[in-house]
């Protein structure tokens, strides 16, 4: 039979380096591999550092699935359209046109390769041609130097710090507060505007 995680996805965002596309039941074992390294999960502003279980990550999809405030896609490597991440926006409030935006990248031989600031131009594009949201924000350790990077040549903006509120092996660190807004954001022509 052939490998699920080999089989052609549905693909919703086509960039250079990657692609999105919806998330898959077919790779929960793949989703759970990567939110059970902590090396991983350590970047994730959202968790502390716990395994997952199967049941854990299965209710997470069923969650996913069916959520009209979420919309969380599989990040490819285009090349190989390889599953390597996870990302999307959360929250979404259609009334104040915001949203959060979360990625992990699970696949560490694809770290530094500039794949996380693509998709996260691309989810951007997204969310303010294809959804109409104005602003989007997100929060990242202060020592994640990298995501800082990323987040930054993507189009987010740094518009505060929550002072020591995060611990790193008994040491504090600031949790770093960014936004992007669609009237600065310079798109990569992916999506045809809203009307």
């Amino acid at each position: 039979m052939e490998d699920q995680t080999r089989a052609q996805p549905i693909l919703n965002v086509v960039g250079e380096k990657v692609a999105l596309g919806p998330v898959r039941r077919d790779l929960l074992g793949v989703y759970q591999r990567w939110i059970n390294d902590f090396e991983v999960l350590r970047s994730l502003s959202a968790r502390g550092l716990q395994p997952q279980t199967a049941e854990g990550e299965a209710a997470w999809y069923e969650r996913t699935a069916v959520s009209e405030t979420d919309v969380t896609f599989t990040l490819y490597e285009r090349s190989s359209l390889r599953p390597i991440g996870s990302l999307g926006l959360h929250q979404i409030d259609h009334y104040n046109h915001t949203a959060m935006f979360g990625i992990l990248i699970g696949e560490k031989d694809c770290w530094g390769k500039g794949y996380g600031t693509e998709a996260t131009r691309l989810v951007l594009d997204y969310a303010f041609s294809g959804v109409g949201l104005h602003n989007v924000m997100l929060t990242v350790y202060a020592t994640n130097e990298r995501a800082l990077r990323a987040y930054t040549r993507a189009g987010f903006r740094e518009i505060g710090r929550r002072r020591q509120a995060h611990r790193v092996a008994g040491k504090p660190e600031d949790i770093v507060m960014m936004d992007c807004v669609a009237t600065e954001f310079e798109r990569p022509i992916t999506l045809p505007p809203l009307p």
